[in-house]
Protein backbone atom coordinates (compact mmCIF):
# COMPACT_ATOMS: atom_id res chain seq x y z
CA UNK A 1 0.00 0.00 0.00
CA UNK A 2 1.17 3.54 -0.74
CA UNK A 3 -1.05 5.35 1.77
CA UNK A 4 0.67 6.43 4.97
CA UNK A 5 -1.88 4.89 7.31
CA UNK A 6 -4.23 2.29 5.80
CA UNK A 7 -7.62 1.78 7.38
CA UNK A 8 -7.82 -1.27 9.61
CA UNK A 9 -10.10 -3.16 7.22
CA UNK A 10 -7.56 -2.64 4.41
CA UNK A 11 -4.42 -3.34 6.39
CA UNK A 12 -5.82 -6.52 7.91
CA UNK A 13 -8.06 -7.60 5.02
CA UNK A 14 -6.47 -11.05 4.82
CA UNK A 15 -7.03 -11.75 8.50
CA UNK A 16 -10.66 -10.60 8.27
CA UNK A 17 -11.17 -12.85 5.25
CA UNK A 18 -9.70 -15.86 7.09
CA UNK A 19 -11.99 -15.28 10.06
CA UNK A 20 -15.06 -14.81 7.86
CA UNK A 21 -14.34 -18.03 6.00
CA UNK A 22 -14.01 -20.14 9.17
CA UNK A 23 -16.68 -18.34 11.18
CA UNK A 24 -19.69 -20.62 11.70
CA UNK A 25 -21.02 -18.99 14.87
CA UNK A 26 -24.21 -16.88 15.00
CA UNK A 27 -23.82 -13.34 13.70
CA UNK A 28 -26.01 -10.45 14.81
CA UNK A 29 -27.98 -8.88 11.94
CA UNK A 30 -25.74 -6.72 9.76
CA UNK A 31 -22.46 -8.00 11.23
CA UNK A 32 -19.65 -9.27 9.00
CA UNK A 33 -18.35 -11.57 11.75
CA UNK A 34 -19.73 -13.23 14.87
CA UNK A 35 -18.93 -11.65 18.25
CA UNK A 36 -16.50 -14.50 18.91
CA UNK A 37 -14.66 -13.86 15.63
CA UNK A 38 -14.54 -10.10 16.26
CA UNK A 39 -12.95 -10.76 19.65
CA UNK A 40 -10.43 -13.12 18.03
CA UNK A 41 -9.63 -10.47 15.43
CA UNK A 42 -8.96 -7.93 18.19
CA UNK A 43 -6.94 -10.17 20.53
CA UNK A 44 -5.34 -12.55 18.03
CA UNK A 45 -5.21 -16.34 18.10
CA UNK A 46 -1.47 -16.93 18.45
CA UNK A 47 -1.26 -18.15 14.85
CA UNK A 48 -2.79 -16.53 11.80
CA UNK A 49 -4.49 -13.59 13.53
CA UNK A 50 -2.22 -10.95 15.06
CA UNK A 51 -3.24 -9.16 18.27
CA UNK A 52 -4.46 -5.59 17.76
CA UNK A 53 -5.11 -4.82 21.43
CA UNK A 54 -3.11 -6.14 24.35
CA UNK A 55 -5.22 -6.24 27.49
CA UNK A 56 -7.81 -8.15 29.46
CA UNK A 57 -9.97 -10.37 27.26
CA UNK A 58 -13.04 -9.57 29.32
CA UNK A 59 -12.81 -5.89 28.42
CA UNK A 60 -13.01 -6.70 24.71
CA UNK A 61 -15.79 -9.25 25.24
CA UNK A 62 -17.90 -6.68 27.12
CA UNK A 63 -17.31 -4.09 24.39
CA UNK A 64 -18.28 -6.51 21.61
CA UNK A 65 -21.33 -7.80 23.51
CA UNK A 66 -22.50 -4.21 24.06
CA UNK A 67 -22.44 -3.52 20.33
CA UNK A 68 -24.58 -6.61 19.74
CA UNK A 69 -27.36 -4.96 21.78
CA UNK A 70 -29.18 -1.67 21.31
CA UNK A 71 -26.75 0.10 23.67
CA UNK A 72 -24.01 2.33 22.33
CA UNK A 73 -20.43 1.86 23.56
CA UNK A 74 -18.34 4.50 25.32
CA UNK A 75 -14.63 3.72 25.62
CA UNK A 76 -13.31 5.75 28.53
CA UNK A 77 -9.74 6.13 29.73
CA UNK A 78 -6.78 8.42 30.13
CA UNK A 79 -5.01 9.51 26.93
CA UNK A 80 -2.90 6.82 25.31
CA UNK A 81 -4.89 3.77 26.41
CA UNK A 82 -5.73 2.76 22.80
CA UNK A 83 -9.34 3.96 22.80
CA UNK A 84 -9.22 5.16 19.19
CA UNK A 85 -7.20 2.12 18.11
CA UNK A 86 -9.72 -0.26 19.66
CA UNK A 87 -12.74 1.60 18.28
CA UNK A 88 -11.29 1.45 14.76
CA UNK A 89 -10.71 -2.28 14.91
CA UNK A 90 -14.11 -2.97 16.47
CA UNK A 91 -15.76 -1.11 13.57
CA UNK A 92 -13.58 -2.92 11.03
CA UNK A 93 -14.41 -6.32 12.49
CA UNK A 94 -18.14 -5.70 12.84
CA UNK A 95 -18.95 -3.58 9.77
CA UNK A 96 -15.90 -4.02 7.57
CA UNK A 97 -15.75 -0.21 7.53
CA UNK A 98 -14.04 2.03 10.10
CA UNK A 99 -14.31 5.25 8.09
CA UNK A 100 -17.68 6.54 9.34
CA UNK A 101 -15.97 8.87 11.79
CA UNK A 102 -16.88 12.10 13.58
CA UNK A 103 -13.88 13.82 15.17
CA UNK A 104 -14.93 15.74 18.24
CA UNK A 105 -13.43 19.18 18.85
CA UNK A 106 -14.55 22.40 20.47
CA UNK A 107 -15.59 23.56 16.99
CA UNK A 108 -17.60 20.48 15.97
CA UNK A 109 -21.03 21.56 14.71
CA UNK A 110 -24.33 19.72 15.03
CA UNK A 111 -24.23 18.99 11.29
CA UNK A 112 -21.40 16.54 11.97
CA UNK A 113 -23.88 14.40 13.91
CA UNK A 114 -27.07 15.09 11.93
CA UNK A 115 -26.72 16.40 8.37
CA UNK A 116 -25.79 19.46 6.37
CA UNK A 117 -26.81 20.95 3.05
CA UNK A 118 -25.30 21.51 -0.36
CA UNK A 119 -26.30 25.16 -0.40
CA UNK A 120 -25.96 25.57 -4.18
CA UNK A 121 -28.54 22.81 -4.75
CA UNK A 122 -30.60 23.98 -1.80
CA UNK A 123 -30.97 27.47 -3.28
CA UNK A 124 -31.55 26.15 -6.79
CA UNK A 125 -33.93 23.28 -6.03
CA UNK A 126 -35.15 23.78 -2.49
CA UNK A 127 -34.91 21.22 0.32
CA UNK A 128 -34.59 17.64 -0.91
CA UNK A 129 -32.71 14.45 -0.07
CA UNK A 130 -30.43 15.15 -3.04
CA UNK A 131 -29.49 18.57 -1.61
CA UNK A 132 -28.62 17.05 1.75
CA UNK A 133 -25.11 16.22 2.93
CA UNK A 134 -25.43 13.22 5.25
CA UNK A 135 -23.20 12.99 8.30
CA UNK A 136 -21.18 9.83 9.03
CA UNK A 137 -23.79 8.98 11.67
CA UNK A 138 -26.65 9.30 9.17
CA UNK A 139 -24.78 7.14 6.66
CA UNK A 140 -24.12 4.50 9.31
CA UNK A 141 -27.82 4.44 10.18
CA UNK A 142 -28.90 4.09 6.57
CA UNK A 143 -26.31 1.38 5.80
CA UNK A 144 -26.51 -0.55 9.07
CA UNK A 145 -22.88 0.08 10.05
CA UNK A 146 -20.88 1.28 13.05
CA UNK A 147 -20.37 5.03 13.48
CA UNK A 148 -17.38 6.25 15.48
CA UNK A 149 -17.40 9.46 17.51
CA UNK A 150 -13.94 10.41 18.74
CA UNK A 151 -13.35 12.64 21.78
CA UNK A 152 -17.05 12.96 22.56
CA UNK A 153 -16.47 15.12 25.64
CA UNK A 154 -14.61 17.74 23.63
CA UNK A 155 -17.77 18.56 21.67
CA UNK A 156 -20.08 21.32 22.93
CA UNK A 157 -22.89 19.97 25.07
CA UNK A 158 -25.64 20.87 22.58
CA UNK A 159 -23.81 18.94 19.85
CA UNK A 160 -23.40 15.93 22.13
CA UNK A 161 -27.12 15.92 22.83
CA UNK A 162 -27.87 15.57 19.11
CA UNK A 163 -27.05 11.90 19.68
CA UNK A 164 -29.83 11.34 22.21
CA UNK A 165 -32.62 10.76 19.67
CA UNK A 166 -30.30 8.69 17.48
CA UNK A 167 -29.37 6.39 20.36
CA UNK A 168 -32.75 6.13 22.06
CA UNK A 169 -35.15 6.09 19.10
CA UNK A 170 -32.73 4.78 16.45
CA UNK A 171 -34.06 7.45 14.13
CA UNK A 172 -32.84 10.79 12.81
CA UNK A 173 -35.66 13.28 12.11
CA UNK A 174 -35.39 15.59 9.08
CA UNK A 175 -38.01 18.26 9.89
CA UNK A 176 -37.24 20.29 6.73
CA UNK A 177 -38.55 17.39 4.62
CA UNK A 178 -41.05 15.99 7.10
CA UNK A 179 -39.10 12.73 6.94
CA UNK A 180 -36.79 10.62 9.04
CA UNK A 181 -33.96 8.16 8.59
CA UNK A 182 -34.42 4.96 10.55
CA UNK A 183 -31.42 2.87 11.52
CA UNK A 184 -30.91 -0.41 9.70
CA UNK A 185 -29.91 -3.49 11.66
CA UNK A 186 -26.19 -3.49 12.37
CA UNK A 187 -26.09 0.20 13.26
CA UNK A 188 -24.49 1.30 16.50
CA UNK A 189 -22.17 3.97 17.85
CA UNK A 190 -18.72 3.70 19.43
CA UNK A 191 -17.62 6.86 21.23
CA UNK A 192 -14.33 7.60 22.97
CA UNK A 193 -13.67 10.08 25.76
CA UNK A 194 -11.17 10.99 28.44
CA UNK A 195 -11.36 13.38 31.37
CA UNK A 196 -7.73 14.48 31.45
CA UNK A 197 -7.80 17.07 28.68
CA UNK A 198 -8.64 20.70 29.24
CA UNK A 199 -11.86 22.04 27.79
CA UNK A 200 -13.87 18.93 28.58
CA UNK A 201 -17.66 19.08 28.42
CA UNK A 202 -19.22 16.54 30.74
CA UNK A 203 -21.86 14.27 29.24
CA UNK A 204 -25.41 14.94 30.31
CA UNK A 205 -27.03 12.23 32.40
CA UNK A 206 -29.56 11.66 29.59
CA UNK A 207 -26.78 10.95 27.10
CA UNK A 208 -24.63 8.93 29.48
CA UNK A 209 -27.57 6.58 30.11
CA UNK A 210 -27.58 5.69 26.41
CA UNK A 211 -24.03 4.34 26.60
CA UNK A 212 -22.51 1.31 28.19
CA UNK A 213 -19.14 2.55 29.48
CA UNK A 214 -16.03 0.39 29.27
CA UNK A 215 -12.95 1.79 31.01
CA UNK A 216 -9.63 1.02 29.31
CA UNK A 217 -6.87 0.85 31.94
CA UNK A 218 -3.21 1.66 31.53
CA UNK A 219 -1.07 -1.50 31.15
CA UNK A 220 -0.97 -3.28 34.48
CA UNK A 221 2.68 -4.34 34.39
CA UNK A 222 5.90 -3.07 32.86
CA UNK A 223 6.22 -6.30 30.87
CA UNK A 224 2.78 -5.80 29.32
CA UNK A 225 3.57 -2.20 28.40
CA UNK A 226 6.94 -3.17 26.91
CA UNK A 227 5.16 -5.79 24.80
CA UNK A 228 2.63 -3.23 23.53
CA UNK A 229 5.31 -0.65 22.75
CA UNK A 230 7.54 -3.21 20.99
CA UNK A 231 4.71 -4.39 18.75
CA UNK A 232 3.55 -0.92 17.76
CA UNK A 233 7.06 0.41 17.17
CA UNK A 234 7.75 -2.51 14.83
CA UNK A 235 4.45 -1.95 12.99
CA UNK A 236 5.05 1.80 12.64
CA UNK A 237 8.59 1.24 11.40
CA UNK A 238 7.29 -0.96 8.60
CA UNK A 239 4.44 1.41 7.78
CA UNK A 240 6.81 4.40 7.57
CA UNK A 241 9.39 2.37 5.63
CA UNK A 242 12.13 3.32 8.09
CA UNK A 243 15.55 1.77 7.38
CA UNK A 244 16.36 -1.39 9.27
CA UNK A 245 17.52 -0.53 12.78
CA UNK A 246 18.75 -2.64 15.66
CA UNK A 247 16.13 -1.83 18.26
CA UNK A 248 17.50 -2.96 21.59
CA UNK A 249 14.95 -4.20 24.07
CA UNK A 250 16.95 -2.40 26.76
CA UNK A 251 16.08 1.03 25.34
CA UNK A 252 12.38 0.15 25.10
CA UNK A 253 12.41 -1.07 28.69
CA UNK A 254 14.21 2.10 29.79
CA UNK A 255 11.68 4.44 28.16
CA UNK A 256 8.77 2.46 29.59
CA UNK A 257 10.37 2.46 33.05
CA UNK A 258 10.88 6.24 33.01
CA UNK A 259 7.28 6.85 31.96
CA UNK A 260 5.81 4.41 34.48
CA UNK A 261 7.84 5.79 37.39
CA UNK A 262 6.96 9.39 36.63
CA UNK A 263 3.28 8.48 36.16
CA UNK A 264 3.15 6.58 39.44
CA UNK A 265 5.24 9.04 41.44
CA UNK A 266 7.50 6.27 42.77
CA UNK A 267 10.34 4.13 41.44
CA UNK A 268 9.66 0.53 40.49
CA UNK A 269 11.33 -0.81 43.62
CA UNK A 270 9.08 1.41 45.76
CA UNK A 271 12.02 2.98 47.58
CA UNK A 272 12.08 6.48 46.12
CA UNK A 273 9.16 8.85 45.69
CA UNK A 274 9.33 11.19 42.70
CA UNK A 275 7.19 14.07 41.53
CA UNK A 276 4.89 13.57 38.56
CA UNK A 277 4.87 16.04 35.63
CA UNK A 278 1.76 17.65 34.18
CA UNK A 279 1.62 15.40 31.11
CA UNK A 280 0.08 11.94 30.89
CA UNK A 281 3.22 10.07 29.72
CA UNK A 282 1.02 7.50 28.05
CA UNK A 283 1.94 4.31 26.24
CA UNK A 284 1.21 6.12 22.97
CA UNK A 285 3.79 8.77 23.84
CA UNK A 286 6.37 6.08 24.62
CA UNK A 287 5.72 4.61 21.17
CA UNK A 288 6.22 8.04 19.60
CA UNK A 289 9.50 8.61 21.49
CA UNK A 290 10.91 5.28 20.34
CA UNK A 291 9.76 5.68 16.73
CA UNK A 292 11.49 9.07 16.59
CA UNK A 293 14.58 7.51 18.14
CA UNK A 294 14.64 4.80 15.48
CA UNK A 295 14.45 7.45 12.76
CA UNK A 296 17.42 9.28 14.35
CA UNK A 297 19.43 6.07 14.64
CA UNK A 298 18.65 5.04 11.07
CA UNK A 299 19.29 8.36 9.33
CA UNK A 300 21.87 10.07 11.53
CA UNK A 301 23.44 7.26 13.55
CA UNK A 302 24.94 3.85 13.05
CA UNK A 303 21.64 2.00 12.80
CA UNK A 304 21.61 0.97 16.45
CA UNK A 305 19.12 2.57 18.83
CA UNK A 306 21.10 4.21 21.62
CA UNK A 307 20.29 6.41 24.66
CA UNK A 308 21.16 9.58 22.74
CA UNK A 309 18.47 8.74 20.17
CA UNK A 310 15.64 8.62 22.72
CA UNK A 311 16.81 11.26 25.20
CA UNK A 312 15.42 14.30 23.36
CA UNK A 313 12.06 12.59 22.84
CA UNK A 314 11.76 11.71 26.51
CA UNK A 315 12.59 15.25 27.62
CA UNK A 316 10.05 16.64 25.17
CA UNK A 317 7.35 14.27 26.45
CA UNK A 318 8.05 15.01 30.12
CA UNK A 319 8.57 18.77 29.98
CA UNK A 320 5.19 20.09 28.87
CA UNK A 321 5.12 23.02 31.31
CA UNK A 322 8.45 24.84 30.83
CA UNK A 323 8.99 25.72 34.49
CA UNK A 324 7.35 23.16 36.78
CA UNK A 325 7.96 20.11 34.59
CA UNK A 326 11.60 21.02 34.09
CA UNK A 327 12.08 21.01 37.85
CA UNK A 328 10.39 17.59 38.09
CA UNK A 329 12.58 16.20 35.31
CA UNK A 330 15.85 17.50 36.73
CA UNK A 331 15.03 16.12 40.17
CA UNK A 332 14.21 12.69 38.69
CA UNK A 333 17.36 12.79 36.60
CA UNK A 334 19.62 13.54 39.56
CA UNK A 335 17.98 11.41 42.25
CA UNK A 336 16.99 8.34 40.23
CA UNK A 337 18.69 8.10 36.83
CA UNK A 338 22.10 9.21 38.06
CA UNK A 339 22.18 6.51 40.74
CA UNK A 340 21.64 3.65 38.28
CA UNK A 341 25.07 2.46 37.17
CA UNK A 342 23.81 0.79 33.97
CA UNK A 343 22.02 4.03 32.99
CA UNK A 344 25.11 6.25 32.83
CA UNK A 345 25.00 6.70 29.04
CA UNK A 346 21.33 7.57 29.29
CA UNK A 347 22.03 10.04 32.11
CA UNK A 348 24.71 11.84 30.07
CA UNK A 349 22.50 11.94 26.98
CA UNK A 350 19.61 13.44 28.95
CA UNK A 351 21.86 16.00 30.60
CA UNK A 352 23.08 17.15 27.19
CA UNK A 353 19.58 17.76 25.82
CA UNK A 354 18.19 19.16 29.09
Amino acid sequence: MTVLRPHAEDQYAEELAVLAKDDDRPRPPGWKLSPWAVTTYILGDGDRISPKYVGARRIVEVAVATLATDRALLLLGVPGTAKTWLSEHLAAGISGDSTLLVQGTAGTAEEAIRYGWNYARLLAEGPSMEAMTPSPVMRAMAEGRIARVEELTRMPSDVQDALITVLSEKTLPIPELNREVQAERGFNVIATANDRDRGVNELSSALRRRFNTVVLPVPATAEEEVDIVSRRVTQLGRSLALPETTTGLAEIQRVVTVFRELRAGVTEDGRTKVKSPSGTLSTAEAISVLTSGIALAAHFGDGVLRPADVAAGIVGAVVQEPVSDRVVWREYLETVVRERKDWRDFYRACREVS
